[in-house]
């Protein structure tokens, strides 16, 4: 077995938490740092193309591409469940959208027990990594790593959803992130100047020249190192041959809310059944690791339109694609500029919700599903999603083989309440789709279609239209219970010298994208790794 020796500290995932920790815990040259990550180098030209999602997305080279268990409330259908397997990790290949959440969201852990990160904790972890495109005030800051700019393209049909909306309710916005984000506007995404600007970028390149920082691709954690219940390094498979690293320190998981569980599972950490019915030796039984699962279903309801220029058309024939590539080649605008979702909506289910459930992506285009070729006729998707969903899934290993996918069962719309907000949300669209702003272009329901009117025709059309947003967080979440996986500084229970620092660790999903929120949690962990180690 390839020894690689000793650091302070090892990362095992170079997502979007990764290259936050790994810029500041080698911040201080005294400290020896290294970087493992399962995929290769961000070098695939669509990373940094904002349309280039969509070959990134499915693609083993930069994407882990699991597959969901059969969900029941899709009527047992499975989902692709994509996670960023790149240097960047998910930042490489998502939406790129700029997304807090709401002030409420973090109060709300706060009231969980979960000391420190409140909304008025975390904003400054938020305001310190921000580098926004109209400079510093009191929500925003500049000169940070993450890039945050304004959309450069525009579409007329858009412009009339967006009028639509403010006539059914929805007041406009220029701001979504500013703890509340109720209304209708644009989304800010994380480009820069037409380009993708992912955690690899902002954080982890300005770092590769410290002397005190190794990273090493194509390096798969297999599991966890131990003396007693002491984390003491990593096992990994590097280019085929069995290595291993020790840490003097800490052992930190940036796995993702997938990844993450399943290392410490196949450690010897999580539910003792599982892991024996696996073969696995049983280091610490928490029953809890995997559970917890939280995501964000969306549906994705579509109208045909008429006399309106939608990307179907636009794309529809080769010189329409020409000029596509043409205006992006020529100013970084247009369609090949575009995040997969240009304006957004935070709303409300029903008047008495307090901070608003719901968040629509819209946009100029049509797919029969995600991957294939625009409908041949205009047409534009709101999709709306539960953005505090009570259904709860989980992640647990399938074999003791590292290289095999665990089992992800999201359990999407298995209460009666996710139910009735998902029939709520498809009334609301239909509200918004009847306004006089959108009348001039005639829109057509074709999905989930206007068949579906009672709640439990909604109920099965929705069940038949809806997918993820690829948002799954919450499977080894933090807290002071007896549930927890992590404690408030994200150690994990049970064991010493041993973190989870991504998305897994939020008690409760986010209202709204789930990127940036990973961010400020790996700024934040970042101080607290460093204090401890003073």
């Amino acid at each position: 077995m390839q020894d690689y020796g000793e650091f302070d500290y090892v990362i095992v995932g170079a997502g979007s938490a990764g290259c936050v920790l790994a810029n500041r815990l080698s911040a201080d040259p005294g400290t020896r740092v290294l970087l493992l990550e399962s995929g290769g180098k961000d070098n695939y030209h669509w990373i940094h193309i904002p349309v280039g999602y969509l070959y990134c997305i499915g693609n083993p080279r930069t994407d882990w591409s699991f597959t969901t268990a059969p969900c029941e409330g899709l009527g047992g259908r499975a989902l692709l469940y994509p996670r960023g397997r790149v240097l960047g990790g998910c930042s490489s290949i998502n939406g790129m959208l700029y997304l807090r959440g709401q002030a409420a969201d973090y109060d709300g852990w706060r009231q969980m027990g979960n000391v420190g990160w409140g909304w008025d904790d975390v904003l400054p972890y938020f305001m310190k990594s921000e580098d926004y495109y109209a400079g510093k005030d009191e929500m925003h800051g500049e000169g940070g790593e993450w890039r945050v700019e304004e959309q450069r393209l525009s579409w007329e049909i858009l412009e009339a959803w967006k009028t639509a909306a403010t006539q059914a309710g929805i007041p406009e916005t220029q701001d979504f992130n500013r703890g509340d984000n109720f209304g209708v506007g644009y989304f800010k995404v994380n480009q820069r100047s037409g380009w993708r600007w992912s955690a690899a970028k902002g954080f982890l390149r300005p770092a590769l020249s410290r002397p005190n920082l190794q990273v090493m691709t194509h390096s798969q954690a297999e599991r966890l190192l131990f003396s007693g219940k002491r984390a003491t390094g990593v096992e990994f498979l590097r280019k085929g041959a069995k290595s291993k690293v020790s840490a003097a320190r800490e052992v930190i998981v940036s796995s993702g809310a997938i990844g993450s569980p399943q290392l410490l599972q196949l450690s010897g950490i999580g539910p003792g059944a599982l892991l024996q019915q696996h073969g696995i030796e049983v280091l610490h039984d928490a029953p809890h690791v995997g559970g917890n699962l939280q995501d964000h279903l969306q549906i994705r309801c579509a109208y045909r339109v008429q006399g309106a220029k939608t990307l179907n058309v636009m794309s529809s024939t080769l010189w329409g694609k020409a000029m596509i590539g043409l205006e992006y080649a020529l100013r970084r605008t247009g369609p090949m500029s575009m995040s997969p979702s240009q304006l957004g909506a935070f709303a409300y289910s029903d008047e008495r919700i307090g901070t608003p459930d719901l968040e629509y992506h819209v946009q100029p285009v049509t797919l029969e599903a995600f991957g294939q070729a625009p409908h041949d006729f205009p047409a534009i998707t709101a999709s709306v999603c539960h953005l505090r969903p009570e259904s709860r899934g989980h992640v647990r290993i399938t074999s003791p083989d590292p290289s095999a996918h665990p089992e992800i069962q999201p359990n999407y719309l298995s209460t009666e309440g996710d139910r009735a907000v998902a029939a709520n949300a498809v009334r609301l669209t239909r509200r918004i789709m009847s306004q006089a702003a959108l009348a001039r272009y005639r829109p057509e329901e074709f999905k989930p279609g206007l068949n579906f009117q009672s709640e439990e025709e909604l109920i099965a059309g929705v069940g038949q239209i809806a997918s993820t947003i690829f948002h799954p967080v919450g499977t080894a979440r933090m807290g002071t219970d007896d549930q927890a996986v992590v404690d408030p500084q994200l150690r994990v229970n049970g064991i010493s010298n041993l973190r989870v620092v991504d998305a897994s660790v939020m008690p409760s999903i986010t209202s709204g994208n789930t990127n940036s929120p990973t961010i400020m949690i790996a700024e934040r962990a970042s101080d607290l790794v460093l204090m401890a180690g003073r």
